[in-house]
Parts: C-alpha cells; structure tokens; sequence
C-alpha cells in the first residue's frame, strides 16, 4: 500500500498505488458472473476470460481454460452428438455383466491416465463402443483437452472428393491431425460384404500416420473390426494402430454382446 494519504471530509484514506489500484480492478471483474452455459466455472465464472493485473498498473485479458473445452464441447455437438455427449458418461454405463463391468473398468483407466496411447474398442454394433468413447471423450474435455469426433464413413467421403483440391483437403484434414484428441467412430465402415477402397486406406494412412509421429495426440477409435481384419486391410495402417494402443484395446464380440437386442 502506498504511504501518500490524502483528506476527504475529514477522513484520511490510503492513496493505492497502480499496482494495487489493478489488482482491485482485476478482482472485481472475475468476480462478476457471465453467461456461457455447458460447464461451470468457478474461475472465469462462465465468462470465458480473466482479467490479469500487471506491475505497471494496467490490466490484461486471458482466455480461461474452460474455453477449450466449451470449443471441444461445441464441436461434438454440431457433430450430431449432442445428446450422445450427456447421456453418454460413465455413471450412465449399465454394468449388468462381468463384460460390462471389465469394460468400463478399462475405459475408465485410459481416460484417467492416457499417457500418450490410443484407444481402441471393436466389436459389434450395440455393445456399448459408442458409449464408452463418448464417455473418454467427455472425460479428458473436462480436463481441458481439445477434442473432434469424426465421424470415419462421412469424413472420409469429403476427404476423398476433395482430394485434387489442395486448399480444401487441406482445411478438412489438417484439423483432424493437430487436435489433441481425436475421436474417430465406425473406423472402416463400409457396406455389407464390403472393403474399404484404395482412398479410405490412404486417408487412413495420412491421417493416422501424422497422429502416430506426434507423441503427445491421442487417438481414440471405435470400430466393428478386430485387430487382425485392420491388419489385413492395410498392415501400416492395423500396425500403427496396434503399437499405440498396447494394452487399451478393448474387444466386445459374441452374441452376448449386443445389448441394444437384449432389451
């Protein structure tokens, strides 16, 4: 506090100097309430921002962290996975099953310590893929991450029809290499008896081949193939997969797996 006092109707009040004077100020505003919605918090207080003080006396805007998860959270839900996003959390998972129990159990390890590895889940449709991905996702958005969902049979259809234009596959695929989470659902989709074709292999291959060099990606990939169909398709492709996501694999195959048929 600086010494300098001066006089009002009688009173003496300590004169703040403008260190002092920005740290009020700094403190007024994050105390002020703003109107984001989807996440509470209790450091910008839903306004996105905090205001810094500096030594000098002037005062600093940041973006809070929550924003990237605001980002994160809007992406997902202009996906389609709007609701997916809030009924799809582990509390919702229903473990009636020693398979749904092991189940969560690994998806809950992984998003409480990824370490740098991928995630993988195959099996069949209806045995709770989706689910648990979303949940992971969820998980590691609420810690800040930055996330995208892609959705493999439809981003690969843009992928492949822009493939002469540099400028446009550059802006659809770009993204999907530098985001910090990536969640790719239905990987190798395609129509009944079919193969995924030369252009599916070779944005496969772009795509996960920049994630794969870039240690600090995670890979999140939910898929109606085994380990070894991917590597029959394309074994650079089933490999880097593999390798990454030692000891996260998560595999749902069996008649018994396909909750959605058993009611």
């Amino acid at each position: 506090m600086a010494e300098a006092k001066r006089r009002a109707g009688g009173e003496t009040f300590p004169v703040l100097s403008a260190c002092e004077s920005a740290k009020l100020r700094a403190a007024a505003y994050n105390r002020t309430a703003g109107n984001l919605t989807g996440k509470e918090c209790p450091k910008c207080r839903n306004k996105g921002q905090i205001m810094v003080p500096h030594e000098d006396g002037s005062v600093g805007i940041v973006e809070c962290a929550c924003m990237s998860w605001r980002r994160s959270l809007r992406r997902l839900e202009r996906s389609g996975l709007q609701e997916l996003v809030k009924r799809c959390r582990f509390d919702t998972y229903q473990t009636q099953e020693p398979w749904q129990v092991r189940s969560k159990q690994k998806a809950e390890g992984y998003a409480a310590d990824p370490a740098g590895r991928w995630f993988l889940a195959s099996g069949q449709p209806g045995s709770g893929k989706t689910h648990l991905c979303v949940a992971i996702c969820r998980e590691l958005m609420l810690r800040g991450m930055e996330t995208r969902y892609m959705l493999w049979r439809d981003a690969v259809t843009r992928l492949k029809a822009a493939v002469n234009d540099v400028e446009e596959y550059a802006r659809l695929m770009d993204p999907l290499k530098r985001v910090t989470v990536l969640y790719i659902d239905d990987f190798f989709k395609t129509g009944k008896g079919q193969q995924p074709t030369v252009g599916d292999v070779n944005a496969a291959f772009e795509l996960l081949n920049a994630r794969y060099l870039s240690g600090d990606k995670l890979t999140v990939i939910s898929t109606e193939r085994s380990v070894e169909e991917l590597l029959d398709i394309d074994e650079a492709v089933g490999s880097r997969i593999y390798e990454r996501s030692k000891g996260c694999v998560m595999m749902l195959v069996g008649e018994d797996k396909n909750w959605r048929m058993m009611g």
